[in-house]
């Protein structure tokens, strides 16, 4: 039986240490902090917040080491970054049309049954750009497994082996936060998720988000920019039927209830769980249930207790 446990923020309200003997767990916790990147291995607050019984994969030092190693893979995947890149830009003038048109709708005053079927057109216009733009996510992916075959090249195949060997020897899997596009990237690569499939998983921030169906960037209060949520990736599923949203009441306009339920119907079905610090949610099986003060958006835009069930 499946169990994931997605926290809000660790960095003052620890919350994992509790998680963890809830979980009733005793033995090694094997760690993922490959989205702090070169800072990667300075998780000693981590590693005590665990009981000390931490592993850390070290993620980010091995995919150095494979690109190190082989330059073809590394020239490979840079080309993959480059299209995902030109997509990103391409996705992202489209969405800035239909997002615009979109605001505008949600404040338009009239009548009911002239203005929501033209709100709920455009929402599901918005629905088929994120789901086209995953489309082509997805493939550029396949493109590259298929033409590189990256489980066959030795230095690669050696470290996604000596990560499954430690991954079978923990009782758990902790992922931390940091740059989420590289977390996701390094766990793809090192195909992390077989290896910890059947485990319970305890996640927050960035490690919360790539567990989830699609990462969503998203932040209402940019430096530049519009801010318009956008689909950055395919997600790893291991935590289906929400958004996980860190840091929710910093990043996202919660009392804009207009900007919010176009959010939440947006990526409707899944649920958008706001998980600020003290946040918990935990999947068991099929069911999630979330704790005391955990919110959630709701359709109509409001901010509610969260509580949901995966599909």
């Amino acid at each position: 039986m499946r169990r994931v446990v997605v926290l809000g923020p660790q960095r003052h309200v620890i919350t994992v240490t509790e998680e963890l003997r809830l979980l009733g767990l005793s033995g090694r916790i094997a760690t993922i902090t490959a989205g702090w990147q070169e800072r990667e291995a300075e998780d000693d607050e981590l590693s005590a917040a665990l009981g000390n019984r931490a592993v850390n994969l070290r993620l980010h030092a091995r995919t150095d080491d494979v690109f190190a190693q082989d330059r073809q893979l590394f020239s490979a995947h840079r080309r993959r970054q480059d299209s995902l890149r030109q997509l990103q830009d391409i996705y992202r003038l489209r969405l800035d049309h239909l997002m615009a048109s979109a605001s505008m709708l949600m404040t338009r005053a009239g009548p009911p049954e002239i203005v929501e079927p033209e709100r709920a057109d455009t929402i599901e216009q918005l629905r088929a750009l994120d789901a086209h733009h995953l489309r082509r996510i997805r493939d550029v992916h396949d493109v590259f497994e298929q033409q590189e075959l990256p489980g066959e090249r030795r230095a690669l195949a050696q470290h996604r082996a000596e990560v499954q060997g430690i991954l079978a020897e923990c009782d758990a899997v902790a992922i931390a936060g940091g740059h989420v596009s590289t977390l996701i990237g390094r766990m793809r690569l090192l195909d992390v998720a077989s290896g910890m499939i059947d485990k319970p998983i305890l996640a927050w921030s960035a490690g919360a988000m790539v567990l989830t169906e699609r990462l969503i960037a998203f932040h209402d209060r940019p430096p530049e920019g519009a801010g318009n949520a956008e689909i950055l990736d395919v997600g790893l599923g291991l935590a289906p039927g929400i958004v996980a949203l860190p840091h929710a009441t910093s990043r996202l306009k919660l009392d804009d209830n207009a900007r919010m339920a176009l959010f939440s119907r947006r990526f409707a079905p899944a649920d958008c769980i706001c998980l600020d610090a003290g946040s918990r949610g935990r999947l068991t099986g099929r069911s999630w249930q979330f704790t005391d003060g955990t919110l959630r958006i709701d359709r109509d835009g409001h901010t509610v207790p969260a509580s949901v069930e995966a599909p």
